[in-house]
């Protein structure tokens, strides 16, 4: 063998490092205490923009996964090839389906071992399926919105027309931050206070949650918690912020005002104090 032959590999192994080296260097931007209120907002909103193309991109991939698993030749299940059925063809017929009591079996039922990945991608989805047939049972649809981690289920389940499958998307704790920021704006209220008290809220939406005057007084007294009974680790400024526009928000309630004058933040005690006057 010549020598240009021997090194060939080797230098193909070094360009393939390289290239991940470089495919890696991306990574999410951290919020900065010590920087402006509006850069740290900038910020979190550039991070839920990426959170929310990568995730785009996850249920993209599910159905171009459905799509190519369809054209594949699908292997049958041994002795019974007779009764297989391809996964275009299950997704559509559950898709369209008006038999509820089947739909409701799907829903419930138990899912394959994550060991066995071709079956568990196959039920979920199919989950995706089921999930958006308004033939399945509010209640299985409910309980699917409330247990299921699968963003494929759970961006279907948030345009469920039926309002209590929504509040079940917005308190699920596996939920996007994306997905469950676009709850904070649900024509139905308890869907956004739901989803403004899920943790995996970001903090731009908090925010925008807090300026809103048709947030709850009780979601608001929950939002002027942020930074000291709740989450006392989280950034000092974000915190403040959210629990200033709580302070000047009208429908805040009279004990959260009077709870926020003794606010460790000047700016939320102050605002908290002009309000009391104006009342």
């Amino acid at each position: 063998m010549s020598e240009l032959q021997e090194t060939a590999p080797q230098a193909g192994v070094e360009d393939a490092d390289r290239s991940r080296e470089d495919a890696v260097q991306a990574g999410d931007v951290d919020i900065a205490e010590d920087i402006g209120a509006d850069a740290e907002i900038d910020s979190a909103a550039a991070g839920d923009a990426t959170a929310t193309n990568n995730d785009v991109s996850d249920s993209a991939n599910v159905s171009a996964n459905t799509n190519a698993n369809a054209s594949e030749p699908a292997s049958e299940p041994a002795g019974n090839p007779d009764d297989f059925e391809p996964l275009t063809d299950s997704y559509e017929r559950l898709r369209h389906s008006h038999d509820s009591a089947e739909l409701s079996e799907f829903a419930r039922r138990p899912l394959p071992d994550r060991a066995n990945q071709a079956a568990f991608s196959r039920a979920t989805a199919l989950l995706e399926a089921v999930a958006g047939n308004p033939s399945t049972p509010v209640e299985d649809r409910v309980y699917l919105a409330q247990t299921m981690p699968f963003p494929n289920v759970l961006v279907k389940l948030s345009v469920d027309p039926a309002p209590e499958v929504r509040r079940a998307v917005a308190g699920n704790a596996d939920d996007k931050n994306w997905l469950v920021g676009r709850l904070t704006k649900d024509e139905d209220v308890e869907v956004r206070d739901i989803a403004l008290r899920n943790d995996r809220t970001s903090w731009k939406m908090r925010l925008e949650g807090a300026q809103n005057p048709q947030t709850s007084a009780e979601t608001l007294d929950f939002l002027a918690q942020l930074g000291v009974e709740l989450e006392p680790d989280a950034s000092d400024v974000l915190a403040s912020m959210v629990r200033r526009a709580v302070a000047l928000n009208p429908q805040c309630a009279q004990p959260t005002l009077e709870r926020l004058t003794a606010d460790s933040s000047p700016q939320v005690a102050k605002a908290a104090r002009s309000r009391l006057q104006e009342r």
